[in-house]
């Protein structure tokens, strides 16, 4: 039984879903876990830690409410891309599951170039309002650009406490260049808990071990193995995996065979390709002009 003088903890979840999507990559692709995120393994996460904190009963630590923001595509672009419809409401579904809020911004195209700006702003202004009406006890930002410091100071005023769950990681790509993936420093210093996860999740034996044990989905189920998608455009080529390396690949497509990245799958694990597997996927242009394949999917 719940004493009576314990409050109920309000707490607002805010995702900046490309950071998400990002952070959840690499758990699957690079890091030893092989494993995606799972939001609702967060939001427990999120409601034991709150409980811990405060010393009361998790029971009356609750996310009432979670938002979700990403630019897209267009539905007129996605449409022209094969499946990407299709794994974009997939995706929605699962946000939908766990009872989050989805907020999208069309990739707009500008002299030529694809941007996505606007998103950042959404968030912080959906995060202050929200505050502000619901009365949160604890906003939660998954997000790490210094851009938000602002937001953090504001919700700060208001006597909200802020939560940011921050990841900093690094590794080498297929081309042997040093990717690094830190939260800004500002944010951080900014928060009133910033917590790092990538250090919960590595020390074993830390205190809050047992607390992150359900981050990552439970890849027997039917419902997690949704949670593995990447929800990326859909193919429109077929042909043979050629070769696999650590990470990367090439699949074979006259006049030349295809470079191909594990973030470029859109369905399954790359950890669960082999060499001689049947594929669909579409043919872009990378960066340099050459071709590589994107949008892959076993079939």
């Amino acid at each position: 039984m719940l004493p009576g003088n314990q409050k109920t903890r309000k707490i607002g979840v805010f995702y900046d879903g490309n950071y998400f999507l990002h952070v959840s990559n690499y758990y699957n692709y690079v890091h030893p876990k092989k494993r995606r995120l799972s939001i609702s393994g967060i939001h427990n996460f999120i409601s034991r830690w709150v409980a811990n904190v405060d010393g009361i009963d998790e029971r009356l630590c609750l996310v009432v409410d979670a938002h979700y923001f990403r630019s897209r595509l267009n539905a007129q672009e996605a449409s022209q891309r094969g499946s990407q419809l299709y794994y974009e409401r997939v995706f929605d579904d699962i946000l939908m599951s766990e009872g989050v809020t989805t907020h999208y911004l069309p990739v707009r195209n500008k002299f030529g170039r694809k941007e996505d700006r606007g998103v950042e702003v959404w968030l912080a202004m959906e995060a202050l309002e929200l505050g502000i009406h619901k009365m949160f006890d604890v906003v939660v930002l998954i997000a790490s650009d210094g851009d938000y410091v602002p937001l953090v100071r504001k919700l700060n005023t208001l006597g909200i406490r802020v939560i940011i769950l921050s990841w900093n990681f690094e590794f080498m790509d297929d081309s042997g260049q040093r990717m690094v993936t830190k939260t800004s420093q500002d944010l951080l210093s900014e928060a009133s808990y910033p917590i790092q996860m990538n250090e919960i999740i590595d020390n074993e034996g830390n205190m809050m071990e047992s607390m992150s044990n359900d981050l990552f989905v439970q890849t027997e189920s039917s419902y997690s193995k949704k949670e593995e998608l990447d929800y990326g455009d859909g193919p429109d080529k077929k042909s043979k995996i050629l070769s696999l390396k650590e990470g990367f690949g090439f699949i074979g497509y006259p006049p030349n065979n295809l470079f191909f990245h594990y973030t470029d799958l859109i369905i399954d694990d790359f950890n669960d390709l082999r060499e001689g597997d049947a594929v669909e996927f579409t043919v872009e242009k990378n960066e340099r002009g050459q071709e590589v394949a994107k949008n892959i999917r076993k079939i």
